[in-house]
């Protein structure tokens, strides 16, 4: 573990940056749903106990046995200015040994990346906020305005024990902020530019997300035995649900992030697209083009099934879990669609609701966050981009506090970066961290 009395006080935050993110990759803290594992709170005391070190006084928050967040507040140097929060969360999604090239825990470092679960989602961005905090609290360094940083529990499983906790039951701590820097945002792509025929990096910026829908489809029908015909199967009409859904040319829409991401790289790359065809252009975002993909439409994909308990028993209910996304001013409209397509026989549980956000790429934080970058990488272009997923910024913005995805990182351009988000053999390069940690330092100091 890293120790700050043997290490220079003043060095930068990236001189700790990679030992605190393979530190934080070797507790698993791996989120199977409302049961939790020991990892969460071992995280937390992990982060607690590096904060303690520098001289500061860090609060923990536990929503139930083993779902711990940890808060921080430093004094800004002007304290008449709104707040700003800065968070990440400590778990992450399972991840099973035989699956991967590696041990998922091990934090290995080999090819000049650490691999391991979360080194993509999210604890490379969460090792750089704790690296900043510490360089600030070592060096009595003030940012420019009160700052938040936050460590939730429980993002990967909708955050209702991590950040909706905290809002609902702790909004205290974000008292005065307004605005709010998180995950996933602030990654390099390469794309072909088309003046000077050379590469450029394009950072993206999220400025967007989609909303967030979970639900159970419960098709309904009569027992009987496997021998006996039966024209109320209730396997078969969960069946023909599902290829509905699946099925659904759901119609696109292009929001002004996604709408402003797509020109600024057909100008960069002189790849022409149209509303209905932008195949060639999409094919220029590389790993990303999945993410971007995402955000062209409204979204619903089955993710689990579950029905019967013998072979020749016909089962008189049947189950499919749905995961639906959509795009801001579209929840109602998918809503209704999803009714419609399961049909009469097939009743829609709603496990878990969260809203979508669409916030301006203008301002000063936006401005902040592109001169960092542009600081540490000057030929670069930044753009805005919708996250197809969701964040724990939709948590903070029901108290009215703005959200951003900026975990900045310069990536090479072979790299498959985005397909790594919950993928296997997970591996961020260390110098991508530790660039990130110099752009967020910058970033704190002019926020």
């Amino acid at each position: 573990m890293t120790d700050v009395t043997t290490a220079d006080r003043t060095a930068g935050p990236e001189s700790e940056v990679v030992e605190l993110c393979r530190d934080l990759i070797r507790i698993d803290t791996s989120n199977y749903g409302d049961d939790p594992g020991p990892g969460e709170a071992a995280a937390a005391a992990y982060v607690v106990d590096r904060l303690r070190e520098v001289g500061l006084d860090p609060q923990t928050y536990e929503s139930r046995p083993g779902r711990v967040s940890v808060a921080v507040r430093l004094e800004g140097a002007d304290r008449t200015r709104p707040a700003l929060a800065v968070h990440g969360h400590l778990d992450v999604v399972p991840a099973f040994a035989e699956d991967w090239s590696v041990d998922p825990f091990a934090a290995e470092v080999r090819d000049g990346c650490i691999w391991g679960r979360g080194a993509v989602d999210m604890k490379d961005m969460d090792a750089m906020i704790l690296a900043n905090i510490r360089h600030l609290a070592r060096t009595g360094t003030k940012p420019p305005r009160d700052i938040v940083f936050v460590f939730f529990a429980d993002e990967e499983a909708g955050g209702v024990h991590g950040s909706i906790f905290m809002v609902e039951e702790h909004p205290e701590v974000f008292e005065g902020v307004t605005e709010a820097v998180s995950e996933v945002g602030g990654y390099s792509i390469t794309v072909p530019d088309a003046t000077t025929g050379d590469a450029k990096r394009v950072y993206l910026l999220q400025t967007a997300e989609k909303g967030i829908c979970w639900m159970l489809l419960h098709a309904r029908g009569r027992a009987g035995h496997g021998s006996v015909p039966n024209d109320e199967n209730a396997v078969v009409r969960l069946a023909a649900a599902i290829t509905a859904i699946s099925a659904h040319p759901w119609p696109r829409e292009y929001i002004a992030s996604v709408r402003t991401l797509l020109d600024g790289v057909a100008e960069i790359t002189g790849t022409p697209y149209a509303d209905d065809d932008a195949e060639a252009l999409l094919a220029q975002l590389g790993g990303a083009q999945a993410f971007v993909r995402g955000t062209l439409q409204d979204t619903a994909n089955v993710t689990m099934t579950r029905a019967g308990y013998k072979h020749n028993v016909i089962p008189q209910t049947a189950t499919a879990a749905v995961d639906a996304r959509f795009l801001p001013g579209h929840e109602d409209d998918l809503m209704a669609t999803i009714r419609r397509l399961a049909g009469e026989h097939v009743e829609i549980e709603v496990l878990h609701r969260d809203v979508s956000l669409d916030s301006p790429f203008s301002g000063p934080l936006v401005e902040a966050m592109i001169a960092a970058l542009r600081a540490e990488d000057p030929d670069a272009e930044v753009l805005p981009y919708c996250l197809s997923g969701g964040t724990d910024n939709k948590a903070l913005s029901r108290l009215g506090i703005t959200g951003y995805g900026f975990a900045p990182l310069r990536l090479p351009a072979d790299l498959d970066f985005a397909p790594m988000f919950h993928g296997i053999d997970e591996r961020v390069p260390l110098e991508s961290l530790e660039f990130g940690a110099r752009v967020l330092q910058r970033f704190l100091a002019t926020c």
